[in-house]
């Protein structure tokens, strides 16, 4: 679930509209590419790095008996974002 959550076209126009917001020069096809490539990053992080950049984007989880609703956090791209800038994200050695 959590690289399909990274292909939603909220998360995609998101991420373009948070990286423009701090100055990138990035359109949304680069934005879509890059988040289409996460998984060799993704691998590499700790599954409590996985975990918590997963809650920064899923705000809550419905389960049905015929559906399974995913609402996505925007404004949490914002704060990824920065962490991204920061190099707050850890990766495993």
């Amino acid at each position: 679930m959590p690289r399909a959550v990274f292909r939603q076209p909220e998360i995609v126009d998101g991420t373009w509209k948070a990286a423009k917001l701090r100055g990138h020069q990035l359109d949304e096809a680069e934005a879509r590419s890059a988040l289409l490539h996460l998984d060799p990053l993704w691998d590499e992080l700790f599954p409590a790095e996985q975990a918590r950049i997963i809650a920064l984007l899923i705000e809550r989880v419905d389960i049905g008996t015929d559906r399974l609703q995913i609402h996505l956090r925007i404004d949490g791209l914002s704060d990824l974002m920065g962490e991204l800038e920061g190099g707050k994200i850890r990766q495993a050695a």
